[in-house]
């Protein structure tokens, strides 16, 4: 029986697997939740997430690159030089950030849907999207990257035509008008930033979750081919994309419509710019993309758990251990992928008996996990810069530091409090749970 994972990753796989990750319903969908809450001045809350990630991800290229051998998973590269302890603990975060991901996103998922089709219910649709995320994620991780390739490109390419299309629209009413629209519009309907400093905030924690599943990269390292070249290119290619993905489009539709406007539609941002080129279906073409958007995000979310479950039990010698560790013939952890894939089932009846309040507190506890993911991602970057002597990797992770505990404190006060008590105890339990090797081997003994 094989141990170990198949290397069939390529760079262009791990570009388009992070930019699914981050390029989700958030963009699509939540953009006009996040106007609500910031006005115009949502463009700096991006732009500042943007920074920082730039810097994370960074830090997370020198990680890569600092050690000969690397194991799988987010605590592949942290535990050289965190240590043990931080490792397992970052890897349980991610794994429960993508197991409440993947619940909430197929959920949801479920409920456009029924946009077509009302009358089903929404579980048929969550079953149907189980059991065909498990068959490409088990038969090969090639199968599963070649898939999320090409739904990340379906996501990019209508992007990419709502630039195109706003260029035009600007260019046609700078005609129309004898002058050109410019962002001198976003300073109507209370100026530039209508709800101060503090609306900005708030926006922060819309932008982290949205930012949020770009460190996937780091999974990647066990089933990549040649990781110490291909996961910097990666990382090098996919950084100005993202929030370029993210501030252009927000930034044309800002220029052609008041933020009012924006933050009240019912519908996606983008059908406004497709209806406005007078394209027919706008709205089902949108309700389509962001579908994709959501089956690539919960595509992606199976692949992160079902590997980093796999990292974190391969050592382990319990027998329920053994059994989730196991490949099949592709060399895809398939008991991890079931295991992984059998929350959906869990999430729709949980949702179905208690109702859609615990689903938004679920959800509120995500931008809390992305942000402690990048937390210790970058303390381990600042660890190395130290080590290493680097000095402007060292001012570039410490400023991302600050920059991360201001956010931190940003989203402490404007998040519900019993969210915030929920995921606290949900860290403790994780944290607190560890268990050296040789505590593990005691245990053993003693049996």
């Amino acid at each position: 029986m094989e141990t170990n994972l198949q290397k069939q990753m390529t760079t262009r796989h791990i570009t388009m697997l992070a930019l699914g990750g981050a390029i989700g319903a958030g963009l699509f969908k939540g953009s006009g939740g996040a106007i609500g809450l910031a006005g115009p001045s949502v463009l700096v809350a991006f732009l500042l997430g943007g920074l920082i990630l730039f810097v994370v991800m960074t830090g997370l290229g020198q990680l890569v690159l600092s050690h000969d051998k690397l194991k799988g998973g987010m605590s592949g590269v942290v535990q050289p030089v965190l240590g043990a302890h931080a490792a397992d603990f970052i890897d349980w975060l991610y794994w429960s950030m993508w197991i409440i991901n993947i619940i909430a996103e197929a959920v949801a998922l479920a409920s456009f849907m029924q946009v077509w089709f009302p009358t089903i219910p929404v579980w048929v649709f969550v079953f149907g999207l189980a059991v065909l995320t498990t068959l490409i994620n088990l038969y090969s991780v090639r199968l599963f990257a070649e898939t999320e390739y090409w739904l990340a490109l379906a996501k990019i390419t209508v992007i990419v035509l709502l630039i195109l299309f706003g260029l035009f629209l600007i260019g046609k009413a700078s005609l129309a008008q004898g002058l050109i629209p410019t962002v001198s519009a976003m300073n109507q309907h209370g100026g530039f930033a209508p709800f101060g400093v503090s609306g900005m905030i708030s926006s922060l924690l819309v932008v982290i979750y949205s930012y949020g599943g770009s460190e996937l990269i780091a999974v990647t390292v066990s089933e990549t081919a040649d990781p110490k070249t291909a996961i910097p290119r990666a990382i090098r290619g996919v950084m100005g994309r993202i929030v370029s993905f993210y501030l252009i489009p927000m930034l044309l539709l800002l220029i052609l419509y008041p933020w009012t406007t924006l933050a009240a539609s019912e519908v996606s941002p983008f059908v406004l710019i497709f209806e406005k080129m007078h394209i027919p279906y706008a709205a089902d073409i949108v309700n389509f993309v962001i579908i994709l958007a959501l089956f690539s995000s919960i595509n992606s979310g199976v692949y992160a758990s079902s590997r980093t479950l796999f990292f974190r039990l391969q050592e382990r010698p319990s027998l329920f251990a053994k059994k989730l560790t196991t490949l099949n013939h592709h060399q895809v952890p398939q008991n991890a992928v079931i295991f992984c894939t059998g929350t959906l089932y869990v999430g729709v009846i949980v949702s179905y008996f208690i109702g859609e309040k615990l689903f938004g507190y679920l959800v509120g506890s995500l931008s809390y996990t992305v942000l402690l993911t990048w937390v210790i991602l970058t303390i381990a970057a600042f660890v190395l810069a130290k080590r290493t002597h680097n000095t402007r990797h060292l001012i570039f992770s410490g400023s991302a530091l600050v920059g991360l505990a201001l956010i931190f404190i940003g989203i402490l006060i404007n998040n519900a409090l019993t969210i915030t008590a929920l995921t606290a105890l949900l860290y403790a339990i994780m944290f607190f749970s560890y268990r050296k090797p040789t505590d593990r081997a005691l245990d053993k003994k003693s049996r």
